[in-house]
């Protein structure tokens, strides 16, 4: 009963409002006052990223401390107190092979983990589900290539997201000001006030357990799409297109930046993924594609 009252709330909120699907989901993905470690993965890439993260560090603490060690031991041996008379040889022949040989070494077993992490986000597998993202100064714009329609994204603050006309309160909204009417604005977008500066109007929405890929490229300068919990990053570069893919794992919202230094609105370019079902997620693209897919179908029919 709890889940189909969950259900039954999701669709009640796409048939209301296509662009939201967040109903009901649990926000996984964003920063934590005070945090050290990474966002939860999400993904089968961030799990590895995250894996190759805590090899390294095992790797670089034991350097420290064996590196640590001989210069306590060397101090403590080699003082002049303990020392008076110093050796005055200039090559120890085994002691410089061990210096060499044991760094490369280290370099390729760290190699032999990294490596396959990096062709496996490198290596672009058949997606489920095409999206072109096109950076812009300051917002994104999203294709779903599939479906021929496409938004553009702000952050809910920007002056582009308020409307007089259709939203009297936004007459008392300052842009890019967390006060009393922006907490409003995002509660009723549905979302948290520590959300501020990362959620925006419209998100993408993807289903859970399907591969996305993601065209990215930009149409003024350099931008970069991320998304931690997912563990992709890609740079944005006008007259480019690169790709990126993830399949996540956990529905939720997730949420990113613009990670690429892109002008003076920089910090105001956010990302924000709706992981949601299969059923949910088929329900919202109906709704997206009534809404954003262009022309009425009476005028396409009409000027034939």
């Amino acid at each position: 009963m709890k889940n189909a009252l969950m259900l039954s709330g999701l669709f009640a909120g796409l048939s209301s409002l296509p662009a939201m699907a967040q109903e009901g989901l649990e926000t996984i993905g964003k920063p934590v006052d005070g945090g050290l470690n990474f966002q939860p993965a999400a993904t089968e890439l961030a799990e590895g990223v995250h894996k190759l993260d805590w090899l390294i560090l095992v790797i670089i603490t034991a350097v420290c401390v064996f590196v640590g060690g001989l210069m306590l031991y060397a101090i403590v041996r080699f003082n002049r107190r303990a020392n008076p008379n110093p050796a005055s040889f200039t090559h120890h022949t085994a002691i410089e092979i061990a210096w060499t040989l044991i760094p490369i070494l280290v370099l390729v077993f760290i190699g032999s983990f990294s490596l396959p992490e990096l062709f496996r986000q490198q290596e672009i597998p058949e997606g489920d589900i095409t999206i072109k993202v096109t950076g812009y100064q300051w917002y994104w714009g999203y294709e779903y290539v599939d479906h021929g329609f496409g938004f553009d994204s702000y952050m809910i603050g920007n002056s582009a997201t308020t409307d007089e006309s259709t939203r009297a309160a936004d007459a008392d909204v300052t842009p890019f000001v967390l006060d009393d009417a922006m907490r409003a604005k995002l509660v009723e977008a549905g979302y948290n006030e520590d959300e501020f500066l990362l959620a925006t109007d419209t998100a993408v929405v993807v289903p859970v357990g399907k591969t996305i890929v993601m065209q990215v490229t930009a149409a003024d300068v350099i931008h970069s799409w991320t998304i931690p919990a997912f563990g992709v990053k890609q740079d944005a570069v006008p007259g480019r297109l690169a790709e990126l893919w993830f399949k996540a794992e956990k529905e939720g919202v997730y949420f990113g930046q613009c990670s690429e230094l892109c002008g003076k609105e920089h910090a105001y370019m956010p990302i924000t993924v709706k992981v949601v079902s299969q059923d949910v997620y088929d329900a919202w693209l109906k709704g997206a594609i009534d809404e954003y897919a262009g022309l009425p179908q009476s005028y396409q029919v009409a000027s034939n």
